[in-house]
Formats: C-alpha cells, sequence, structure tokens
C-alpha cells in the first residue's frame, strides 16, 4: 500500500461514523470524552449567539471562561491518558509499535490544518493557525518516548503549566514561535492552544493514565455503568469525537440562522 493511499485510508477511518457504543473499550474514557464533547457545543452555541447574534453573553470571562478551559483541559488530558492505555496494551502485548501514534498524530494534525483552511475562508483575520487539533495531534507525535513514564509526566506537565505565566512576565515577543506559546502577545484567534502550557495538559493526562491503567486496565474498581442508557449515549459521543468536533459547529450556525437567532 502506499503512503498516499495509507494516508487516506488513515483519514476516512479517524472521522468513520460509530453508529453504537463499541464493546472492549474502557467504558468510563468514552463517557468522559462524550461529556467533553457536551460541554463544547453548549460552549459554542453560547458563542455563536454572542459573536454572531449580538447577544450579551461573556464567553471570555468568569465562568463560561472557566467552562472553556475545564472542556479543552479534559479533551487534551483525555488524549494523554488515550494514548497511554494503547501503549500499555501494546507491552502487555509483547511489543512496541509507534505507528499507531504516528497515524493518528498526523490525521489529527491534518484535520486541524483542514479546520484552519476553513476558517481562514470565514475570517483571515482569525483563523486557526494552531488550535485545540494542531495540540493534540502534536502531542501524539511527541510523547511516545515518555509514554513509559509516570513521575516525569507529572514534572513536566506541570513545569510546561507553570511556564505559561513566565513568558507573560518575559514580555516575550516572538510570533514566529506562536505555536510553541513563546508569545506574550499572541495574535487573536478563533482557537488557540499552543505547546506551553497545554502540552502540559497531555503530559499530565499521561501520567493519570500510568497511574490508573498501569498493565493496560483500569486499577480503580469502577460500578458497571457502561450499558446504563444516559452513559451509552455519552460513550457513542466520545467514539465520534473528532467527527463531532469537525462538524458541529456549521450545524449549529446553520440552526441558529434557520431559527432567526443570529445574522449570517
Amino acid at each position: 500500500m502506499s503512503f498516499l493511499t495509507h494516508y487516506l485510508s488513515v483519514m476516512r477511518s479517524s472521522i468513520r461514523i460509530v453508529p453504537r457504543p463499541t464493546d472492549g473499550r474502557e467504558w468510563e474514557i468514552d463517557a468522559l470524552r462524550g461529556v467533553a464533547i457536551f460541554m463544547m457545543v453548549v460552549y459554542h452555541l453560547l458563542w455563536d449567539l454572542q459573536g454572531l447574534g449580538g447577544y450579551d453573553i461573556d464567553v471570555y470571562h468568569g465562568f463560561w471562561h472557566g467552562w472553556q478551559l475545564a472542556t479543552a483541559s479534559l479533551f487534551i488530558g483525555l488524549s494523554g491518558l488515550s494514548q497511554t492505555l494503547r501503549y500499555q496494551r501494546q507491552v502487555q502485548q509483547g511489543r512496541r509499535d509507534y505507528r499507531p501514534f504516528l497515524w493518528r498524530g498526523v490525521s489529527v494534525l491534518s484535520w486541524g490544518l483542514v479546520v484552519g483552511f476553513v476558517t481562514y475562508l470565514f475570517d483571515p483575520r482569525m483563523y486557526i493557525q494552531w488550535g485545540i487539533l494542531h495540540l493534540i495531534g502534536f502531542s501524539m507525535l511527541v510523547a511516545y518516548p515518555l509514554l513509559r513514564f509516570r513521575w516525569l509526566n507529572l514534572g513536566l506537565g506541570l513545569l510546561l503549566i507553570a511556564l505559561a505565566p513566565a513568558v507573560k512576565v518575559l514580555g516575550l515577543d516572538l510570533s514566529w514561535l506562536g505555536w510553541l506559546g513563546l508569545d506574550a502577545s499572541p495574535r487573536l484567534a478563533f482557537d488557540y492552544f499552543p505547546v506551553i502550557p497545554w502540552l502540559g495538559v497531555a503530559l499530565l493526562g499521561v501520567f493519570a493514565g500510568n497511574l490508573v491503567y498501569a498493565g493496560g486496565a483500569c486499577r480503580i474498581p469502577l460500578p458497571r455503568l457502561g450499558n446504563f442508557a444516559p452513559i451509552r449515549g455519552l460513550r457513542l459521543l466520545g467514539q465520534n469525537s473528532l467527527l463531532i468536533y469537525l462538524v458541529h459547529q456549521l450545524l449549529l450556525i446553520g440552526v441558529l440562522a434557520a431559527l432567526g437567532l443570529i445574522s449570517l
């Protein structure tokens, strides 16, 4: 199979529709990702009403800003945790293979580039140069050597998070390194998740994965709620998270415009 053929196959597979929750997965991880999807849709609904409809909703400060940060942290932390779980299961099978992490990272990063292009067509001043998909894809590519460590990831994660205010204090003006977080005054964008501090959140997810899923299975006794109807709904959202992320804003904007709540 040629590189291009495999690449296109991976891209299609990454957004295939999962019609029902898949068994054999850790239900709690999919459910938490479903919670993150729900939180994201709520926030973007309010953002659309404020930004496109002129409603008086402060989505940049206070409660809703905290909601946005919590949503992003959950997404990014779960990406690190999921990578660790996959690695732990490889180890249990007596193998270590970087290729699944490479291709998953490339696909997510590629979809980030697609989103950036679409947002550029919408508003060249605010388009996404380095958003959450770029960050998650990048973390999948670079975190592999760290997946076997526990406490090192805790230290590195906290260090990266702590560096973010230091960049502000130092007043660094390296716009060409904005994707790294080395620009104290980054350009305004619809979505911006630089490596500093957000890779730190992914590494905290790696730490949590090694703490809770050492050996490839959850070490914390959990009730068997995976087939409880609301949890199944969240699992379904979680297993379709990338596809939902890519299309939800188009659907929200279309519905709000049809209801006359926003104008385009």
